[in-house]
C-alpha cells in the first residue's frame, strides 16, 4: 500500500491510496474524536498509477469535502486511515504546542524505546512507531511525505535502505545503542518466550522466519553454561542472523538476509557518523539531554529501565562463551567507541 496527501485546504482534503491489490478500489476512513464518521472510496482516475504499474485502473485518488464529510472544515482532530490496513495516513490537530520538526529515533534493540516514545508523542502531530513492521511501500510513503512537518518516527529501521530520507535538512536523526551482550541476552530470552507461539501452527505465522528460531530457543536451559555452548553450536540460520552483530547488520546492510563481512564494520562507522545524535544506553542521561536540547522542548522523560536480573545474569554468562565473543566482535568495537566518544564530549 502506498499513499500521499496532496493538500488539506480546510474545506477539502485530497490524496491518494494505492492498495496492494491492483484491482481493488481504495477506501479512506475518516475519524474524529475517536469516532469513525465516514468511509469514502477513491473516485478519481489517474493514468500515472497505471503507467507506473501500481494499479490496473488508476482509480486511487480521493477528495473529502462537505459532501462526503459534513462539517469537515470545523474538525480540528480529524484523522484518516486506509480502510484495508488501518494505517493512519493523515492527522489534523491544532498547531498549539506541537513541534514543527521531523524526528527519527532508530531503535537498535529488539524491545522498543517506549519511555522516550511516550514522553515525545504529545509534541508531534504525526507519530509512527514500530517502523520495521511497516511494508516498504508504506514506510517510503511516510518518509517521503511533505505534508507532515510535525513527525516523530521510531523503529528498528535498516538504515542504509532509507538513508536518502534521513538527510540533516529533512529530519533530525538519533540512535541509542547498548551493550551487545545485554542485547544478545534480551534477544535470546525474547525468542525463548515465544517458543510456544512458534510451535503452534495457528500462530507461528506471526513470527515469520523467526518461528523456527523461537522453537529452537525454547529447548535450551539458558542458565547452564554447557547448554549455552550447545545452543551456539546448533542454532538455525534465522537465530544466527538475529544474534550475529545485529547493530552492524542494521547500520551496514540493506536487507535482513545480507551476509556480513569485515568491511561492513567500516561502513557502519561511516553511517553512524552521519546520524544527528548518537548515544549509549549506559550514558542515557547524556543522550536525553542532547535530544531535548536539539528538539527545544522541556519534557519529563523517565529514566532508562535497567536490564532485568535475568537479562543481566544471562549477559554475564554469555561473556564467558567464546563463540559469543566472536559473534559480537564488531558490535562491541562500535558500541565501545560510541561510549568513549560520549564520555569525551561530556567531560570536555
Amino acid at each position: 500500500m502506498r499513499f500521499h496527501i496532496d493538500y488539506d485546504a480546510g474545506t477539502m482534503i485530497q490524496g491518494w491510496i494505492v492498495p496492494d491489490n491492483p484491482l481493488a478500489i481504495s477506501r479512506v476512513v475518516v475519524s474524529s474524536g475517536g469516532r469513525r464518521i465516514a468511509d469514502v472510496p477513491a473516485a478519481i482516475f489517474d493514468e500515472n498509477f497505471k503507467q507506473f504499474g501500481w494499479h490496473s485502473t488508476g482509480q486511487c485518488t480521493f477528495q473529502l469535502s462537505e459532501a462526503q464529510v459534513p462539517g469537515i472544515a470545523e474538525m480540528r482532530d480529524l484523522e484518516l486511515y486506509d480502510s484495508d490496513t488501518n494505517v493512519r495516513i493523515y492527522r489534523r490537530l491544532p498547531d498549539e504546542g506541537l513541534l514543527q520538526k521531523r524526528f527519527l529515533l532508530v531503535n537498535t534493540g529488539i524491545e522498543p524505546e517506549t519511555g522516550l516514545q511516550t514522553a515525545l508523542f504529545p509534541f508531534f502531530r504525526h507519530c509512527y512507531f514500530g517502523l520495521h513492521r511497516l511494508t516498504d511501500e508504506v514506510l517510503t510513503s511516510v518518509l517521503g511525505s511533505d505534508v507532515m512537518p510535525s513527525l516523530f518516527l521510531s523503529g528498528a529501521l535498516i538504515v542504509p535502505r532509507y538513508e536518502n530520507f534521513m538527510m540533516p535538512d529533512m529530519m533530525l536523526t538519533s540512535i541509542l545503542v547498548q551493550d551487545p551482550y545485554i542485547e544478545m541476552a534480551t534477544r535470546m530470552l525474547w525468542l525463548r518466550d515465544r517458543g510456544e507461539e512458534g510451535a503452534d501452527p495457528a500462530r507461528r505465522w506471526r513470527l515469520g522466519p523467526l518461528a523456527e528460531a523461537a522453537t529452537f530457543g525454547a529447548e535450551y536451559d539458558l542458565t547452564d553454561l554447557r547448554s549455552l555452548k550447545r545452543y551456539f553450536r546448533m542454532m538455525p540460520e534465522p537465530a544466527y542472523r538475529l544474534l550475529y552483530n545485529p547493530l552492524i547488520r542494521q547500520l551496514a546492510t540493506r536487507m535482513p538476509e545480507d551476509r556480513l563481512f569485515p568491511g561492513h564494520s567500516i561502513a557502519a562507522i561511516e553511517v553512524i557518523a552521519r546520524v544527528g545524535i548518537v548515544g549509549h544506553r549506559e550514558r542515557y542521561d547524556a543522550f536525553v539531554s542532547s535530544l531535548m536540547d536539539r528538539l527545544e522542548i522541556d519534557a519529563d522523560v523517565p529514566d532508562a529501565a535497567p536490564p532485568s536480573a535475568e537479562v543481566a545474569a544471562l549477559a554475564e554468562r554469555l561473556r564467558a562463551v567464546k563463540p559469543v565473543q566472536e559473534m559480537l566482535v564488531y558490535d562491541v568495537a562500535l558500541t565501545d567507541a560510541v561510549k568513549d566518544t560520549v564520555d569525551k564530549i561530556w567531560k570536555a
